[in-house]
């Protein structure tokens, strides 16, 4: 189960590590999607840091289950608001878009409850 975990998390951190660098980086993709979704292009760094705290955090957390615990609740729920500015911006075929990254952190936070 443990193995399992590690896997799941890695796979977690580094697809959260990729869309927090594209938070920095300012790829003009994401500044069309962050304003169709009526957030602030001001708000970019800010999210990429929640990210890459969040990153961090995951992988701090395969030694430390709270740390694990507290940065896979804050993905999620960063990833729970991500999916409200979509509906809050009508962008309904958008909506699937963070499923991907809110099940892998669900799944990290499911396997190391599981596994402790």
């Amino acid at each position: 189960m443990f193995t399992a975990y590690v896997v799941v998390t890695v796979l977690a951190a580094a697809a959260n590590g990729y869309s927090a660098s594209n938070h920095f980086t300012r790829p003009q993709w994401i500044l069309d999607t962050m304003t169709s979704y009526n957030v602030p292009l001001t708000w970019l760094p800010p999210l990429g840091v929640l990210k890459a705290a969040g990153v961090l955090g995951l992988l701090v957390g395969l030694r430390v289950t709270a740390i694990a615990v507290a940065a896979s609740v804050g993905l999620i729920l960063y990833y729970v608001g991500a999916m409200a500015a979509i509906l809050r911006s009508r962008r309904y075929a958008h909506l699937p878009a963070p499923v991907p990254f809110l099940l892998l952190v669900a799944g990290s936070l499911t396997l190391r409850l599981a596994s402790s």
